[in-house]
């Protein structure tokens, strides 16, 4: 039995809607983040070293980090379904964003969430306008320009595609699946209307409202 180490507004729910998907029995193992610092209680790290989420276990086998858990899932148990053929320009796209969603789209958002918080962390009156400015600075220079590249880039590659490898849903979209929720939900801002209804038919799909039912309140922002 698969159990998932599921923690509250993370990465892991991506897991549960392909759990869904496939149609695999799974238990969930659910853990809440520290209130005052947002990060996963002490008990992960019975589970993995890092103390992240996701992990998952299958029987004696360990899996951490959502791509390795796609992978692991996929080849596993989807090998026909979630995998397009290698050597097919389906699975050139699917390697792609299977490395794109954390390797490039990723790191400016979490970039802003940081520079988010030293805007609006409690300093002396003094300060504020040093510390305002600096992030200000950062946001405006590099992490805005790199959201807007990488958004209009997914925007221009979603028209006309029903999926990011092929006609049919694979890992890729799981993979993809979380950065651009939050990017939908406000990390962005701009005109994206191909991301946006990818966004809203992934969340339509009835494998992802089970997930959801089945992972708890989830804040896409």
């Amino acid at each position: 039995m698969i159990i998932v180490h599921h923690l509250n507004n993370s990465r892991s729910q991506r897991i549960l809607w392909m759990l869904e998907e496939l149609g695999i029995p799974y238990e969930i193992k659910h853990y809440q983040r520290d209130k005052k610092t947002m990060l996963a209680p002490p008990e992960l790290k019975k589970v993995h070293p890092l103390g992240k989420s996701p992990v998952i276990t299958d029987g004696d086998i360990t899996v951490a980090e959502s791509g390795a858990i796609i992978e692991y899932l996929a080849y596993t148990y989807a090998r026909d379904t979630m995998l397009p053929a290698p050597g097919t320009p389906e699975h050139r796209d699917y390697t792609y964003w299977m490395h794109f969603a954390e390797g490039s789209l990723m790191p400016p958002f979490v970039m802003k969430l940081v520079f988010d918080k030293v805007r609006s962390a409690p300093v002396p009156f003094f300060l504020k306008p040093v510390t305002k400015g600096i992030a200000d600075k950062v946001m405006t220079s590099f992490v805005g320009p790199n959201i807007s590249n990488n958004m209009s880039f997914i925007e221009g590659y979603l028209r006309g595609r029903e999926w990011f490898a092929g006609s049919q849903l694979t890992g890729a979209d799981f993979q993809m699946s979380f950065p651009l929720e939050a990017a939908v939900a406000g990390r962005a801002t701009g005109n994206y209307p191909a991301i946006t209804a990818w966004v809203k038919k992934v969340q339509a799909r009835p494998a992802y409202q089970r997930a959801l039912k089945a992972g708890g309140p989830y804040d896409y922002a």
